[in-house]
Formats: structure tokens, sequence, C-alpha cells
């Protein structure tokens, strides 16, 4: 269920379990893209919020949260410090996927041990976008958008996922959406990766054009002992074009950190 928390003078509002939040002994926090919001996860999440106390968040400025949004990555980074201390989850595991996987590998850059893993989705040390999108953004939204919901879908994925896609990216505030790029943009974790210390996994999608495979395969390379998975038949929005695979992959992670000792 969609429950909100005040966080400082703002309300976030986070998908989390319907009856028994906080009582398993794992938790996972989920973490959108780009002017996205929690419904992102939705198949995840109402899935596996029988095994995990599970927070999808919606960011401040998307979906039902409050606020303006950021410009800068790690601006993001200490917004969700302090959703995480409303939250009172103890070591969870940060889930993000693309403005969300730049937040969760940034997070476990500067809070190391306040995490007990740590999952990028089609992420990258650097997050180029194309200065016309940037612009397009400004003078032809509707235009922009539609482009990136249909290069974030593999070609086959499209007739299935493009219009749920497009209807939520169209509920994004255009100036959340284009500072959330910006941050994307000016993000650089190049040599940085050695200060993350819990285990990570990575994934992508085989068709991913927004972050190609070799972005992630360059995250999995540079953490010790982090896990590399590409998912075949997927694009950017691979949790949402296979699902079952994308769970199977992330159910089986979780549950081997949480059987795992804490160091």
């Amino acid at each position: 269920m969609l429950k909100d928390f005040k966080v400082k003078e703002n309300k976030v509002a986070c998908w989390v379990n319907p009856a028994d939040f906080g009582a398993q002994a794992q938790s996972l926090v989920f973490l959108h893209g780009s002017g996205g919001n929690s419904g992102a996860w939705s198949e995840q999440y109402s899935v596996l919020h029988k095994a995990f106390n599970i927070a999808a968040v919606d960011l401040p400025g998307h979906g039902q949260s409050e606020g303006s949004g950021e410009k800068d990555i790690f601006a993001y980074v200490l917004r969700l410090k302090e959703i995480l201390e409303v939250l009172k989850l103890k070591r969870p595991v940060l889930i993000g996927h693309s403005l969300g996987a730049a937040i969760a590998l940034g997070f476990a850059v500067k809070y190391p041990q306040d995490l007990s893993a740590v999952v990028a989705v089609g992420g990258g040390l650097t997050m180029p976008v194309n200065p016309d999108i940037l612009e397009g953004l400004r003078q032809q939204p509707e235009v922009v958008m539609d482009l990136i919901c249909k290069i974030s879908l593999a070609k086959e994925n499209r007739p299935n996922f493009f219009a749920a896609l497009r209807t939520s990216l169209g509920q994004a505030n255009i100036d959340v959406l284009s500072g959330d790029m910006l941050a994307c943009s000016k993000f650089d974790l190049t040599g940085e990766l050695k200060k993350i210390i819990a285990p990570t996994l990575v994934i992508c999608g085989a068709e991913d054009k927004m972050t190609p495979p070799a972005s992630s395969r360059e995250i999995a390379a540079g953490i010790a002992c982090a896990k590399f998975v590409l998912i075949e038949g997927a694009g950017h929005m691979v949790m949402m074009e296979k699902p079952s695979e994308f769970n199977e992959v992330l159910k089986n992670f979780c549950t081997d950190i949480c059987l795992a000792p804490i160091p």
C-alpha cells in the first residue's frame, strides 16, 4: 500500500507491505528512475513483500511525494539518508534503476556501513545525457518523452509496455524530470567504486540502449566480488519487461544476503 511519511518539512510517499511492514528479517528499498515513481517496481513489490520488508520510494518531487526534486545525485543521496532514518529499516538492500542506480551507488560510497547490499539496475559510472534531450524537454517535452519511452524498451516489448510507461512519465513534472536528467549527466563515480564494500548485484537488459550492458559491466568490474547479470529480451526497463527473470535473480541475491552473517 502507498503510505505517507513526514521527512523534515515534506511528505514522502512509499509503497510498503500492506500488513506487516517491518516484520521481515531483510528490507528492500527501491529507487525509481528519472521522472518516475514507485509504480515502476509494481512487478517486484507485489510479489516480494511476502518475504521482505518493502519500501518503494517516490523520490521528492515525484509521484505522490512533495518537494521539487534535485539536480545532483549526491543531493538525492542526502534526501535518501533522511528518508531511511524515518523508515527505520536497519541496513536495507538498496535497489535502484537508472537515476536510482546512481543514487544507490552514491549512497553506498558515502554511507557504506548503512547497507546490507546494493543492486544497480541499468546504471553506469557515468550517465551522459544528450544535450538535445535536455533542450528538447524545455522546447518539445511531449516529443522527447515519446522518444525516451521508445528507446527505454526492447523493440519487441514496445507494443506491450509503451503506453503504460508513457502514461507514467507523462505524470512527471517537466522541471523535475529535467533536473533528474541534469543530475545523471553530471554523475561520475569513476575512481570511487573501491569505497563500496557492500555486496553488489548489477543487472542490465541485453538490449538496453539508454545504459548499455558495457556500462553495467564496468560497474561490476570495479567492485570486489560484484555479481553481473544480463537479462535477455529486455531493454532499459528490464524489471518491467522481464519481471519473472528479474525477480528470481533479485530474490536469490537478497535471500543470500539475509542468510549471511552481519560483519
